[in-house]
């Protein structure tokens, strides 16, 4: 019985493994939860990029649902999800609001200036201190912020019109009470 125990046992935790990271392939990495789920969104008060004598806070925005987009000028990705927030933008769904994320001022004006801007506003957040606050790993994320100041949705990686149909306009319908 000794014999047999010393191959099953160890047969036995490779299976366990391999099945561990079989599930682990499977998972999507951009459905990572995040703790801020249905909390109230982390306070800022940032300088707007555009302006950096006027500040936004997110106090400023209670009582609309919002999109929070976080962005950077050096990011391949935010470049390739931007037609998808321009095109968002001329829906005036909702107010969209950028994060410039660890980027450069005269960069990142004339990253948008070149792209255009889908922002009713940006930000600027040059240590990255807010992004930190949101949980955000990498650029681009966009989080759903209701009327009363809770996240409610957390999209790592660049938005496609295929989410903005599937997920992004039920959610902000239902939030916006339309």
């Amino acid at each position: 019985m000794t014999k047999r125990l010393r191959f099953v046992l160890p047969l036995g935790l490779f299976a366990l493994l391999v099945g561990l990271l079989w599930r682990g392939l499977a998972l999507d990495p951009r459905a990572l939860p995040s703790p801020l789920i249905d909390k109230p969104a982390p306070a800022f008060a940032l300088a707007r990029l555009d302006d950096p004598d006027r500040m936004l806070r997110r106090d400023d925005l209670r009582g609309r649902v919002w999109l929070l987009n976080v962005w950077a000028s050096w990011c391949a990705a935010c470049l390739e999800e931007h037609a998808t927030l321009i095109a968002l933008s001329h829906s005036q769904a909702v107010p969209l609001i950028g994060l410039n994320y660890k980027d450069q001022r005269p960069q990142a004006l004339a990253w948008l200036g070149r792209h255009g801007n889908p922002y009713a506003s940006s930000v600027f957040d040059p240590d990255g201190r807010v992004g930190r606050d949101f949980g955000v790993y990498g650029v681009p994320e966009t989080f759903v912020i209701d009327k009363e100041g809770r996240v409610r949705l957390r999209h790592a990686g660049p938005l496609t019109p295929e989410f903005v149909e599937s997920r992004l306009r039920p959610l902000l319908e239902q939030l916006d009470g339309r």
